[in-house]
């Protein structure tokens, strides 16, 4: 199909909450024009969607955005912990746990840490630096229609305001349109998975009088057990601004219009164990926990991110981080593709290394919402130590893909976190010595290709001839550390490590080589394609 009247654009973006603008946010570093499109007029209002883990903070810091979210992330930087009560001001307290990182341990592996920033204060500053970063942001728009051919999209755009109507043509259509996605179902694409867990309604509210009821128990969250308020009570701010999560039963013919404001109150009083607690209901939304992850990631040049392509209950946070680090995944791996330097086989790894996380991650999101009893979820806990937060955040694995030499056998996510350097694994991190600033190894992976090696090894000599050979940008870093990185990194000290944009290594030599020109020149063909 050809238009020549088309707006055209390298990639269109559809949807614009967390994962499409972080989509832009990642496309905009690495230097590709695209356009994003979200047919809401505005940001989300709505408090949801809050915590950030460690590789998604990682994946904002190398992007330069997490002092910005950290900024307005800040009101809630004291709250720690998931409480269980009968209610708020009843005898029966139980911390599932009391600290997200106990002992500050997670510093040893990681510059970044752990942040609870709600969606409506994220988004903003998503926003901001997409646009900042040459991203064209249009809300008010609606995708109506798509076609795609061997050399790109064309979309029919709507602006929702006026029913003004324009039409898009774009190398690649990236669906960031939530778990309804209307993309995907035009592409056929099924789904896979246990289906609907649970529903609950978000109730948004004033209290001022809360604030005294929970005192210094700055939780994350609060489940309540308490039948007549059961629920799970969330902070927006500790002071008179709240959120609870109450249990909706569609199954039992239950509507969204039976949430009234009386229903909503009582509720709230309930939990709270304050009769009388003067509560101002400002919103409501329903939500629905499921497990679903979708049976492919792209069906020619459209893919599929974030909830569109997998659903999970939201205990642990794992649904919105999986779809960050989708986006990051596919944003480095299309700026290859469209900058010439990779294959546009290299797209076909996508789906390969994606899918599988998200498979055993939202099977941990349901075992993590079990053992947590969550409000409206009855299936039974799960085995002890299975949903471990660290393996499945820090270290998950890809065993296929746009890579060399990974252990096809191992799990995708293990039972427990070590930081090896192999390949299909996240690159150690480890400080670089001789700078003032704090520099992480983590933070030399972003645009390029990193080879890993010291200066004087056949590999470091082989680098840039065979760069140039084959038209693929390749940085050498002899990593200055306060350790031993080599060591870190699984590597001999004439071996070397092949680190993907994403920060994940591709391939390592454990020591040198007959003949490195040659074999580094295979290995970069085979991981991009070329």
């Amino acid at each position: 199909m050809n238009q020549p009247s088309a707006h055209r654009v390298p990639v269109l973006v559809v949807g614009g909450s967390l994962v499409g603008l972080s989509t832009s946010v990642f496309l905009g570093r690495l230097g590709v024009p695209h356009l994003l499109v979200e047919r809401h007029a505005r940001t989300s209002h709505h408090p949801r969607g809050r915590g950030n883990n460690l590789r998604t903070m990682e994946l904002f810091r190398v992007a330069g955005v997490d002092a910005d979210i950290r900024q307005a992330a800040s009101v809630l930087r004291d709250n720690h912990g998931i409480l269980q009560a009968d209610t708020l001001a009843g005898a029966e307290q139980e911390w599932l746990f009391r600290q997200i990182d106990p002992g500050g341990r997670t510093a040893g592996f990681s510059p970044a840490s752990w942040c609870l920033c709600s969606q409506n204060d994220l988004e903003p500053v998503l926003l901001r630096h997409a646009e900042k970063l040459g991203g064209t942001v249009r809300f008010g728009t609606e995708l109506v229609s798509f076609e795609q051919d061997g050399d790109g999209v064309t979309a029919e755009l709507v602006e929702r305001s006026t029913g003004e109507r324009s039409t898009v043509r774009a190398g690649y259509l990236v669906a960031a349109d939530g778990p309804r996605s209307p993309i995907r179902e035009r592409l056929g694409i099924s789904r896979s998975g246990r289906g609907d867990l649970f529903h609950n309604v978000s109730v948004t509210f004033r209290a001022s009088r809360l604030a005294d009821v929970v005192g210094d128990r700055l939780f994350i969250a609060c489940y309540v057990t308490n039948p007549e308020g059961a629920g799970a009570l969330l902070p927006v701010d500790n002071r008179e601004n709240w959120v609870f999560h109450l249990p909706w039963h569609p199954d039992r013919g239950e509507t969204i219009e039976d949430f009234t404001d009386e229903r909503c109150t009582a509720h709230i009083r309930a939990a709270a164990g304050v009769p009388d607690l003067p509560v101002e209901i400002t919103g409501r939304a329903p939500w629905h926990a499921a497990e679903r992850v979708a049976d492919l990631y792209h069906s020619g040049r459209v893919f599929l991110v974030g909830d569109s392509a997998h659903e999970m209950p939201p205990t642990g946070a794992f649904g919105s981080n999986t779809g960050i680090q989708d986006a990051h995944n596919l944003a480095w791996k299309l700026a290859a593709v469209l900058g010439g330097w990779a294959g546009p086989e290299l797209l076909e790894s996508y789906g390969a290394e994606r899918r599988p996380v998200a498979v055993e991650t939202a099977s941990r999101a349901v075992l993590r919402s079990a053992e947590h009893r969550h409000p409206g979820f009855d299936a039974p806990a799960g085995g002890p130590g299975r949903t471990s937060m660290l393996p499945a955040v820090l270290g998950y694995r890809y065993t296929a893909g746009a890579l060399v030499g990974a252990d096809v056998q191992a799990p995708t996510v293990p039972e427990n976190f070590a930081a090896t350097g192999e390949p299909g694994t996240r690159a150690p991190h480890l400080w670089l010595d001789g700078d003032d600033a704090k520099v992480s190894t983590i933070d030399l992976f972003e645009r390029v290709p990193v080879l890993l090696t010291a200066h004087d090894s056949a590999w470091h000599a082989a680098a840039a001839p065979v760069a140039a050979e084959i038209g693929a940008p390749l940085e050498c870093h002899a990593p200055n550390t306060d350790t031993d990185w080599q060591q870190a990194y699984g590597v001999e000290p004439d071996g070397a490590v092949l680190v993907r944009p994403d920060g994940f290594v591709a391939w390592r030599s454990g020591g040198g080589a007959s003949d490195a020109k040659a074999e580094l020149g295979d290995v970069l063909r085979e991981v991009f394609s070329l």
